[in-house]
């Protein structure tokens, strides 16, 4: 979007030492996974499609997920549904934190296991559980997600990203092993727009970025799609939560004048609070990725 090409984000703790090496444990480890299960996040599909995937997938099977459909609009989620038919995808939705879409990813994940435990048959040999991996963003629900799967809590799942550190196999069923990998952030992020929306929405992990700039973006990026497509939002989300109208304001103006309004003048304070808002699903179903006509 053209807005935040201006904002740049301040990318100092970017690449955490804990993560690089999880990434190089995920390639030892995906040698002996038979299905990928990537997770991304349902509000920003495009930003959270690690740029790595097709590599580390390579041949094997891979189930796509896009979590927090809870967080965007039916009306949003057909036009995804229809974007990855046309890219020969299937994307399954689900929202991991009330069980919505799980069994079909389970189903899935075992479906792709299937062809596995025939070639197996062939060559004389018993057949075996799936091993499937959980692969994403940080903080885009993987932990939810397995703890979903297993039907117990097995897996830490903390709102603060990059919690899963290590990498551990968690037996699901007869059928199904699952590996929780931590989540992977790429070692650059060229494109300054996705990584703006991954930290609006707190998919990057515990980076270092500027609240008041995110939340500045953040407004810019809102008033654009209220522009562009009015009918995948909700109705005048800023205005009804903050009784003041955006749609005059920069994404810097509005934040300022926000803080006038409701923070006795505090801008650090309204930004947070517009983050947090959102985060939290307060602004309403907000998605800041829309599929590319």
């Amino acid at each position: 979007m053209s807005t935040t090409q201006n904002y740049k984000l301040n990318l100092i703790q970017w690449y955490p030492g804990h993560i690089a090496k999880a990434e190089k444990n995920l390639k030892e480890q995906l040698k002996r996974v038979d299905v990928v299960l990537e997770v991304r996040d349902a509000r920003i599909p495009l930003a959270t499609n690690h740029p790595q995937m097709k590599e580390w997938v390579g041949s094997k099977a891979r189930v796509l997920v896009l979590n927090r459909v809870d967080m965007i609009l039916p009306q949003v989620r057909s036009l995804w549904i229809d974007w990855f038919r046309e890219q020969g995808e299937f994307a399954y939705f689900t929202n991991a934190q009330h069980g919505q879409g799980i069994a079909a990813v389970s189903k899935a994940a075992q479906a792709a296991g299937v062809e596995l435990n025939q070639r197996r048959r062939d060559r004389g040999m018993l057949p075996r559980p799936v091993r499937a991996v959980v692969i994403g963003f940080p903080n885009v629900g993987k932990s939810a997600l397995i703890n979903r799967l297993l039907g117990k809590r097995v897996v830490v799942s903390e709102a603060r990203p990059g919690v899963t550190r290590q990498l551990r196999w968690v037996r699901i069923s007869d059928q199904l092993e699952l590996l929780d990998a931590p989540g992977v952030i790429p070692a650059k992020l060229e494109n300054q727009a996705a990584a703006l929306k991954l930290a609006i929405c707190d998919d990057i992990g515990e980076a270092s970025y500027d609240n008041q700039l995110i939340a500045a973006a953040f407004v810019d990026i809102l008033n654009e799609l209220q522009y562009a497509e009015p009918s995948l939002l909700p109705k005048e989300p800023l205005k009804s939560r903050y009784e003041l109208d955006p749609t005059s304001y920069t994404g810097d103006e509005y934040l300022h004048a926000l803080a006038e309004h409701r923070y006795k003048g505090d801008v650090e304070r309204a930004a947070r609070q517009m983050i947090t808002d959102y985060r939290k699903g307060f602004l309403g179903e907000i998605p800041l990725d829309l599929p590319p006509s």
